[in-house]
């Protein structure tokens, strides 16, 4: 755990100024002369790159510029003019009073782009901020100029510049994770027979606060099989003697997520040996996370990885998991870009996106156990070129009471 005199290095330093450089630098390498983001009032529907490369909320319809030459304008509405200046992220920023139609013309002329990347996509929901009102009214502010025939998707850039994680990124996405790691070392030993679902959450977000953090989603608790998992909220399901606890949880620390799933087995009356088919699916759960781990090489494309898994699994003779094995992590839980997953329609083209080093994922499955609950389990990677490297201790033993 980062703590101290390091951490409040850490927080003080400026990852949005990083990720702005670092988007200056993809443009490039990517062959594109201007990323345009172009948003309405921030507060009330922010494009997903706002927290990412902008910083702060803007009032009016504003537009923000990055070129392949590392530059980085912002347009703003007059009264948010001191905000971004003092920000110190952008190279100019400008204002605009009654209409920004003829200072956008103008910035376009003196960039000349021949290519534009907007915010819009049909995959991935982190690269689709560009709303189609917002759409409609930058094509009539370009009519009359031929910009409006060199407007291409900014998708594959906004996945790659989400996706790849700074090194300070990563370090804040480990604190996060092992701040996780730590709320549950603290609980497993509080739960207990006769607490509800709804109990054993509050447990785990009030740990979670008072830890400094937050919950980066509603935790999700289920005791036994009388609850099913998945994104449903705890209920008055109370745990008893053979019930399998299963918890997906995670916190959100200095604006980064983590997420991960733990268990916890109740033993029944003079139940000496866990129940056999629990023992088996805990290993090969922990087995295929393992394995998974070592597959996710800079250059695997997603789907690679998820059908090795699914193989795994179904040779075992347990059905296939119905989501992806895994999710980026950042700023949002599911932050966007590829995914390892499989090539189902729901996933567009996020599954067959190669792994880049700097990624993070998690990694996750479940074997639904009748009578006794999910044995499910979920851990935090980033990818390295020697494979996936785990952001916190994992559960390799199955805590039991």
């Amino acid at each position: 755990m980062l703590t101290g005199t390091r951490w409040l290095i850490l927080a003080a330093m400026d990852i949005v100024k990083e990720k702005i450089e670092q988007a200056g630098a993809l443009l490039k390498e990517m062959d594109l002369d201007m990323w345009l983001v172009f948003v309405r009032e921030t507060s009330l529907q922010a494009d997903p790159v706002v927290p990412l490369v902008i910083g702060d909320d803007a009032t009016w319809a504003s537009f923000f510029i990055y070129t392949r030459d590392g530059d980085a304008l912002a347009l703003v509405g007059n009264f948010d003019e001191d905000v971004f200046k003092r920000s110190g992220r952008f190279t100019e920023v400008l204002t605009y009073t009654q209409s920004a139609r003829q200072e956008i013309v103008q910035l376009l002329n003196r960039f000349a782009p021949s290519r534009i990347a907007l915010n819009f996509s049909t995959s991935d929901s982190a690269s689709d901020g560009l709303t189609h009102g917002m759409y409609l009214l930058l094509q009539d502010y370009l009519a009359g100029t031929s910009y409006s025939e060199r407007l291409t998707s900014a998708e594959n850039f906004c996945s790659r510049l989400r996706s790849r994680k700074t090194d300070l990124e990563v370090k804040r996405l480990t604190v996060a994770a092992e701040m996780a790691h730590d709320v549950w070392s603290e609980i497993v030993g509080q739960v207990t027979v006769g607490m509800s679902e709804i109990e054993v959450a509050r447990m785990i977000d009030a740990r979670i606060r008072d830890a400094g953090g937050e919950p980066s989603f509603d935790t999700i608790v289920n005791a036994g099989d009388k609850t099913n998992p998945g994104h449903g909220h705890p209920t008055d399901a109370v745990l008893e003697k053979g019930d399998l606890l299963h918890v997906d949880f995670g916190v959100i620390c200095e604006d980064f997520c983590s997420d991960i799933q733990r268990l916890l087995y109740f033993r029944r009356p003079d139940e000496k040996q866990l129940p056999a088919e629990l023992t088996e699916a805990f290993a090969l759960v922990n087995e295929i996370i393992e394995t998974s781990s070592r597959l996710c090489l800079p250059g695997t494309k997603g789907y690679e990885v998820d059908s090795e898994a699914r193989r795994t699994l179904t040779e075992n003779g347990f059905p296939e998991y119905q989501h992806a094995l895994g999710h980026q992590l950042g700023r949002a839980v599911h932050d966007g870009g590829g995914i390892i997953g499989p090539r189902w329609e729901r996933y567009g083209v996020t599954p067959s996106i190669e792994l880049e080093t700097g990624n993070v994922f998690t990694l996750e499955l479940e074997i639904m156990l009748p009578g006794i609950g999910c044995v499910g389990l979920e851990e935090d990677i980033c990818v390295t070129p020697d494979g996936g490297h785990f952001l916190s201790p994992r559960q390799l033993e199955l805590n039991v009471i």
